[in-house]
């Protein structure tokens, strides 16, 4: 049964389709195709392959295609909506025929496959407007599986846990301040799961200690968290004028100032220490 998987870019959708086939007990390959980075005048050729000397500068061995790499397997169609509609028409075949022709050849083989295909695109509004054959919309359109985008998903600590146990080093794990955490919660992650990925990539390698503070996002996560008088978050300055100023209004109790700023007291001595920060009496 053809499966179909829909949600945002970046929500996940080949790590389902893997799981897909992981679970299938096939013995092939899982073979992806992103049908949007195809150059459309090699598609042909790298999905159905070609016979020796079947064009000029085609190599003298022939070529196996993408879809018969994926013979006994799952062939994964990646931004499917993305695909020409001449090359959804010989798509088309190849599902209902369950063969290829490759360039050059006179002869079809036959291939046994699974086909999970995936878009971030409205199929049926692209059917209605006649950019995607409706003949191959309800080919694909068998098991249909929806991702949820990031902002949506109720499991959010537990992926960021996930994601955090990816990045940690070989001697202890990451951990995380419950002020960054906020601050990753309240954001509206367009990227979803591979823009969340990136953000703890890079603050893992700039962290200290293997803890992840406000100031190791970046400065578009930590913008909300600013003082309404109009100083920028603290870690953002370059030489921490904010912050001392801030703990100055404060009387340098370090409880007040965090609590003013909506961090924890470790994120405040921790700033103190990389400005070099004193009171002045």
């Amino acid at each position: 049964m053809p499966v179909l998987i829909q949600g945002e870019t970046g929500s996940g959708k080949e790590h389902l389709a893997r799981a897909v086939h992981d679970c299938s007990g096939l013995k092939g390959k899982f073979v992806a195709i992103n049908c949007a980075a195809l150059p459309e005048h090699l598609i042909e050729s790298e999905l159905f392959g070609y016979l020796p000397g079947a064009f000029t500068g085609a190599s003298p061995k022939g070529r196996k295609g993408l879809i018969e790499q994926a013979d006994g397997g799952t062939l994964f169609l990646d931004e499917i909506g993305d695909m020409p509609l001449t090359l959804q028409t010989r798509l088309l075949r190849v599902l209902a025929e369950r063969e290829i022709l490759p360039l050059g050849g006179q002869e079809p083989k036959p291939v046994n496959l699974r086909i999970v295909s995936a878009t971030h695109r409205p199929l049926q509004q692209l059917v209605q407007e006649g950019r995607f054959r409706e003949d191959l919309f309800y080919r694909l359109n068998a098991a249909v599986f929806q991702m949820p985008p990031l902002r949506d998903r109720p499991d959010f600590e537990w992926l960021l846990a996930t994601l955090l146990e990816k990045h940690r080093t070989e001697e202890q794990p990451l951990h995380i301040s419950s002020d960054a955490l906020a601050a990753l919660k309240a954001h509206g992650w367009p990227g979803n799961i591979r823009e969340l990925d990136n953000v703890l990539a890079v603050a893992a390698a700039v962290c200290d200690e293997n803890r992840i503070e406000l100031g190791d996002l970046p400065e578009h996560l930590t913008a909300a968290r600013t003082v309404k008088a109009g100083i920028s978050p603290i870690g953002k300055t370059e030489d921490g004028t904010a912050l001392e100023l801030m703990l100055s209004s404060c009387g340098w109790n370090i409880s007040e100032a965090a609590r003013r700023l909506g961090v924890d007291r470790s994120t405040i001595h921790r700033q103190i220490k990389r400005h070099g920060l004193r009171a002045k009496h």
